[in-house]
């Protein structure tokens, strides 16, 4: 294609490129979390080293090809050529030598950015319990005794912690603007420690597809002052709704686009009942965290969870 014969086109081509851009979210190479700030500094050092290799790579191909080109008669000619040791040093060497650094820096920092691994801070951080529902997020406060659907709300510069499972199919629990996300499974407790390093609002987000609903699965996560937070607290304790078990089961059925839910009274163990209703479907298979604490209590000969038991009577 040459210039003299489409000018206009390679005139626009540079804006045709930023309109195909311009649907681009760039909110994880702009994170306002900390746990987000250093997983983007491990894809820019590792996207830099690996350009490293790349970049050479197609100047040369492009440099090379048009060297030899067929109608470049000046180029040297030599068929009988086979082998080259600076060559054979400088394509080896280099790329082994980006291959350790960017192995190491992986390993570090991927070590170091562990979703189970609580951060560090003077501060006490914050316990939210997550349940990935059908289609909707419900956000458990164990602490403060009260739920959410859909929204969290959280004091900024403070850990958050969060443990994740799921009441339903699998699912990813994901916050792009403070960085990380971890799998929600129904039986199973995963963890993730985020921290908001500013005020802000942030979009939450299923990262797995789960069913008919999964498009809607969006939730808002509000960092905001201590004071605005305990005020929030206040706010949603004055709810009328309240998560017994009859409100939980009508919860739980599947529903698209729901709306924001406060719910003033949650009981601090929801959260571990519905991971147990997985754990004890096996007949005669005791729930985990019910046989650790009677053995704590001394107390391991006695009927270790009503689950068992309702399985042994079926």
């Amino acid at each position: 294609m040459s210039k003299k014969r489409y000018p206009r086109l390679f005139g626009i081509l540079p804006f045709l490129g930023m309109l195909l851009l311009s649907g681009c979210n760039w909110t994880l190479l702009d994170p306002k979390g900390q746990v987000g700030i250093e997983q983007k500094n491990l894809i820019l050092i590792a996207t830099g080293l690996m350009l490293l290799v790349v970049i050479p790579v197609i100047f040369m191909t492009i440099a090379f090809a048009w060297k030899y080109r067929a109608s470049n008669k000046a180029a040297t000619y030599t068929p009988d050529w086979s082998h080259s040791t600076k060559i054979e040093v400088a394509i080896w060497t280099i790329p082994v030598l980006i291959i350790i650094a960017l192995g190491y820096v992986t390993y570090k920092t991927t070590h170091e950015l562990d979703p189970y691994r609580p951060l560090v801070s003077d501060v006490k951080p914050v316990q939210i319990d997550v349940v990935a529902l059908d289609w909707k997020w419900l956000f458990i406060y164990p602490e403060q005794g009260i739920a959410t659907v859909n929204k969290i709300v959280f004091p900024a510069n403070t850990p958050v912690n969060f443990r994740v499972t799921s009441d339903s199919v699998m699912n990813s629990f994901f916050i792009p603007g403070l960085g990380g996300q971890i799998y929600a499974m129904a039986g199973m407790t995963t963890k993730l420690h985020l921290i908001a390093n500013e005020n802000g609002e942030f979009d939450g987000i299923s990262a797995n597809y789960s069913g008919a609903g999964f498009t809607g699965m969006k939730f808002k996560a509000i960092a905001t002052s201590q004071a605005d937070f305990e005020a929030w607290v206040n706010e949603v304790k004055q709810s009328p709704k309240q998560l017994d078990p009859a409100e939980y089961a009508a919860l739980a059925k599947p529903s698209e686009n729901n709306p924001v839910a406060l719910y003033s009274v949650a009981p601090s163990d929801t959260f571990q009942d519905i991971v147990d209703k997985y754990e004890g479907m096996n007949r005669g298979k005791p729930v985990v965290h019910e046989v650790q604490t009677k053995a704590a209590a001394g107390t391991e000969g006695m009927d270790v969870s009503m689950h068992s038991a309702a399985g042994a009577e079926e």
